[in-house]
C-alpha cells in the first residue's frame, strides 16, 4: 500500500519541493495573463494613444481641438490662425 493513493511523501505532504513548484507555477500563470493583456492592448491600439505626442488630455490632437472650437464659434478667424501658427511653430 505504500506509494499508492493520495498520500505522496511523508504524512501526505509535498515538502519544500512541492511548495517551490506551486509558487513557480503561480508565477508562470501570472506572467502569461500579463502577456496576454499587453498583447491585446497593443493590438487594439491602446498603446498608440500614448505615443502621439500632440494629443491633449482628451486624446484629441491640439489642431483638431482648435478647429473644433473655431467651428463652434468660440474663437474667431484671426485667433484661430494665430493659435494654429503657434502650434505649428512649437512642434
Amino acid at each position: 500500500m505504500c506509494g499508492y493513493g493520495w498520500n505522496h511523501g511523508w504524512n501526505g505532504t509535498w515538502g519544500w519541493g512541492g511548495i517551490v513548484m506551486s509558487v513557480l507555477m503561480l508565477l508562470l500563470v501570472v506572467a502569461v495573463v500579463v502577456a496576454i493583456v499587453f498583447a491585446v492592448r497593443y493590438l487594439a491600439g491602446g498603446a498608440s494613444l500614448h505615443h502621439r505626442g500632440s494629443s491633449g488630455p482628451e486624446g484629441m490632437p491640439a489642431e483638431d481641438r482648435l478647429a473644433d472650437r473655431f467651428a463652434r464659434g468660440e474663437i474667431d478667424g484671426d485667433e484661430f490662425r494665430q493659435r494654429m501658427a503657434l502650434l505649428r511653430e512649437h512642434r
